[in-house]
């Protein structure tokens, strides 16, 4: 792969290009060369399945389970390696447009959906699926996210729940039995574990990418509509709103439920707390469930997510996500194997080996899910949940100011003075 990326770089700078690829950065969707400009995208191109594939993305828990499904895809296409590129979430968040631009890296690449999904369409990075067969793999409802004005970009392959996870053997030992409908009974739940000897909530608040899955549960009723990051994003909605005013207030009622130096602690702490059977609720989401198993949990998991208002008002039970959007970067010299390498992906057959193997529900049509995890959390693809409004966010730092603010809270400020903070970032950024 190095040899590639040097290869790559000589050739720039023998044609003189090294300005121009600069200068056109900026080019809109569906422009070539990985975001350097160019006109319109050109389609993959057929050609021999073969070469040496870069495949980016921010899974590290996911990485055995590639590694087995990459052997199978090799051992039918021998003139073909595929390495992984593996970068932690909040990495990958900020710098994946980045590295994956000019082709160096990222043959196959993913991106959250949301901003980083915008940016790199933007930058001409995603070549055109639309139309493919791979495409009608794949459950029309679900991939929406992976489109830009009429056109199949990506392929958002995780169907997950970005909501708590739950320790049911903990809930029984507190005398919780059923989910708590509302507010008053989700901080009563709080209270009952904590009294049995639990952490109610392991939250990792030191990792934004990580911290900011909670936020989700914590506006979808309090909010006045479901498209409450854009607003807040547009200007319609303010931090200093009722609505988010009464969600900060409700962060500050969670402080004694948090581990201690909940704002400290990074995603791995937290999930060895909530393996060890330590703390009750893990607030991240499904996608952690198979690391906590890595590290030797045992109790049976569901998800709750809390309720923020009167049983009667909440408009859903839960959040889901369709997201780690599978793309074929513009700028590979490898563009067929790597839409093979999708392909393959995409099958159901070999999809189910990543489902069962990960603990993630997929957006692919047909997969036979044998995951004990799996067919525990399968209710939840059935029940009222919102996709997931942090990732309505397309600029990174109104996000980042907005989901600060609920960690500051946790941490004693004030939920008045973490609005108006948050606001004062928001206007700047939109001013």
């Amino acid at each position: 792969m190095q040899n590639r990326q040097i290869n790559r770089r000589n050739l720039l700078q023998l044609l003189g290009l090294t300005g121009l690829a600069a200068t056109a950065a900026c080019a809109g969707p569906g422009s070539t060369g990985g975001g350097q400009g160019g006109g319109a995208a050109e389609p993959i191109p057929s050609g021999p399945i073969e070469g040496e594939i870069s495949f980016a993305h921010w899974r590290a828990e996911d990485q055995q389970v590639f590694e087995q499904l990459i052997a199978a895809f090799v051992a039918q296409h021998s003139g073909v390696s595929i390495t992984q590129d593996i970068a932690p979430s909040n990495d990958y968040q900020s710098t994946a447009l980045q590295r994956v631009r000019g082709g160096a890296v990222g043959d196959v690449f993913t991106a959250f959906r949301g901003a980083q999904f915008v940016d790199m369409v933007k930058a001409g990075i995603f070549s055109d699926l639309t139309g493919l067969p791979v495409v009608d793999r794949y459950s029309a409802a679900l991939i929406e996210p992976g489109a830009s004005d009429g056109k199949q970009y990506g392929l958002p392959y995780q169907l997950v729940f970005n909501m708590p996870v739950s320790n049911l053997d903990a809930l029984e030992a507190a005398g919780v039995s059923e989910p708590p409908a509302d507010w008053d009974g989700f901080l009563a739940m709080c209270e009952a574990l904590r009294g049995a000897g639990f952490v109610p909530i392991a939250w990792p608040g030191g990792e934004p990418g990580n911290a900011g899955h909670l936020f989700n549960s914590m506006v979808m009723n309090n909010a006045p509509s479901p498209d409450m990051c854009t607003k807040l994003e547009t200007g319609e909605y303010s931090c200093t709103d009722d609505w988010f005013l009464k969600t900060l207030d409700q962060y500050a009622q969670l402080r004694p439920y948090v581990q201690p130096n909940a704002t400290g602690t990074a995603v791995e702490p937290a999930q060895q707390l909530f393996a060890s059977g330590q703390a009750a609720l893990l607030a991240t989401g499904s996608f952690h469930i198979a690391a906590v198993r890595a590290l030797g949990a045992q109790f049976p998991v569901g998800l709750l997510s809390p309720i923020t208002t009167s049983a009667g008002e909440a408009r859903y039970e839960g959040i889901h996500n369709a997201t780690f959007i599978l793309g074929v970067n513009t700028a590979s010299d490898v563009r067929p194997a790597a839409l093979a390498f999708i392909e393959f992906l995409s099958d159901p057959v070999n999809a189910a080996v990543y489902a069962n193997g990960t603990g993630q529900h997929l957006t692919v049509s047909g997969v036979a899910y044998d995951n004990p995890d799996l067919a525990a959390t399968a209710g939840w693809l059935e029940r009222r949940t919102l996709l997931a409004p942090r990732f309505q966010f397309t600029d990174l730092d109104i996000r980042n100011a907005v989901e600060n603010a609920c960690t500051q809270v946790i941490g004693g400020t004030d939920p008045r003075q973490a609005a108006e903070d948050a606001q004062r970032v928001v206007d700047q950024r939109i001013g």
